[in-house]
């Protein structure tokens, strides 16, 4: 299993500004074939533990749901197996308590598995009774522990409702959040305006340094910026993608920053405060998920629907991907997660396999400041990443980009 660690695409030294992906290994079990990868997540205690959610995008094609969690150590065989009633849409490991897994499923029930159990049932289940989401569950997130309260994580769900899932001592409490209106861009049409009812919530992330607040990307391909604390209306509202937004995420480093890709085959990057996006890139395809990598603020990979990874250095070409690599023959590719510890991704695909790839030295530069002589200067690391976004930042338009 260790061997991907010694080999290096020596090609790199020569190539500027472009990269590769080295194909691992390809996990997936007869199970699994006819489902589609709907959801992955890394473990974050075991870096070589990985959780795929299965179930299936097809609204007429909907059966029973999956997870298998993997370990790059042994490629052949699911370490724990759960099975679910209805088709798997998202999960979330605990950040601090690593066995628990948040799962949202198609018929807007939420599950919490400690994976440890042997058993194949959740440790809790929302219900009817205590509440629950009408439509698919998108997307669901673990909050960082207080210290005080029980454990908790949101959803959001294409009934237009984010909620908040206690964890009390028996049952799954749903607490609402907030309900996604539809913003009417009609001044005119008086009949238009009243008719707006709640608009389908896709993807969310919460901001890393101010906790309340969080964007939510949504079906009709709005970005809302919200507040836990108000829930009645937002922050504000991001246009610029006019199909269904698929994946939304703040950057690691940068406060301010994120991006969210679109079936409108754009990955389009974000300022919170402005209104319009920064940067757009147009990738040929519907783009399923983006994710940033957490070594570099200005390194992100997509995934699209002709079976193409792309990944882009935004310090390297602010136009171009540094590797665009085919990866599956004759299928989608759903998601895409960078591992946590090494230069490993995984992304998923609509027939229930995942790959894992390894990232070339030119896709993983840090850009550490040098002097002349060559001698690595004293700096802070995460400092030197949000100084990286700024200059970029900086050197984009204010004005708005043609989307």
């Amino acid at each position: 299993f260790q061997d991907f660690k010694y080999w290096e695409d020596a090609s790199d030294q020569f190539r500027e500004g472009e990269g590769s992906l080295l194909p691992l290994w390809r996990f997936q079990t007869d199970r699994t074939k006819r489902k589609q990868v709907t959801a992955l997540g890394w473990n974050p205690k075991y870096p070589d533990l990985f959780a795929v959610g299965y179930g299936s995008y097809d609204f007429m094609r909907q059966g029973s749901g999956m997870i298998c969690c993997y370990s790059l150590k042994n490629t052949n065989h699911p370490e724990y197996i759960f099975s679910t009633e209805s088709g798997v849409m998202c999960i979330n490991f605990h950040p601090n308590h690593s066995s628990l897994l948040a799962v949202g499923c198609y018929d807007g029930t939420v599950m919490v598995y400690d994976v440890r159990n042997k058993m194949n049932r959740p440790i809790y289940m929302s219900s009817i009774k205590t509440g629950k989401h009408t439509d698919p569950v998108w997307q669901v997130f673990w909050q960082e522990e207080d210290l005080a309260k029980e454990l908790n994580f949101f959803s959001i769900s294409s009934d237009g409702r984010v909620a908040n899932w206690i964890m009390s001592k028996n049952e799954l409490k749903m607490e609402p959040v907030m309900q996604l209106k539809l913003v009417s861009t009609v001044k005119d049409d008086p009949e238009e305006t009243s008719l707006s009812g709640l608009a389908g919530g896709c993807c969310f992330d919460f901001n890393r340094v101010s906790e309340h607040l969080f964007i939510v990307g949504t079906e009709e391909g709005k970005i809302h910026k919200c507040s836990k604390a108000y829930s009645g209306q937002y922050l504000e509202t991001y246009i610029g993608h006019h199909m269904a937004v698929y994946t939304i995420r703040w950057n690691p480093f940068h406060p301010r920053v994120f991006i969210s890709c679109s079936a409108d085959w754009t990955v389009k990057l974000w300022d919170h405060n402005v209104a319009h996006p920064i940067m757009s890139f147009d990738l040929g395809n519907a783009v399923g998920d983006v994710a940033w990598s957490p070594y570099s603020s200005t390194i992100f990979a997509a995934v699209t629907s002709d079976g193409k990874v792309h990944v882009f250095d935004l310090a390297e070409n602010k136009h171009e991907p540094l590797c665009e690599q085919k990866v599956v023959k004759r299928a989608k590719l759903t998601h895409v997660n960078f591992n946590q510890v090494e230069p490993i991704i995984i992304v998923g695909d609509d027939r229930g396999g995942v790959n894992s790839l390894k990232l070339s030295p030119n896709l993983r530069k840090i850009h550490e400041p040098y002097d002349e002589e060559g001698n690595l200067i004293e700096h802070d690391p995460v400092q030197l990443q949000i100084d990286k976004m700024d200059r970029l930042l900086a050197a984009a338009d204010t004005k708005p980009a043609a989307s």
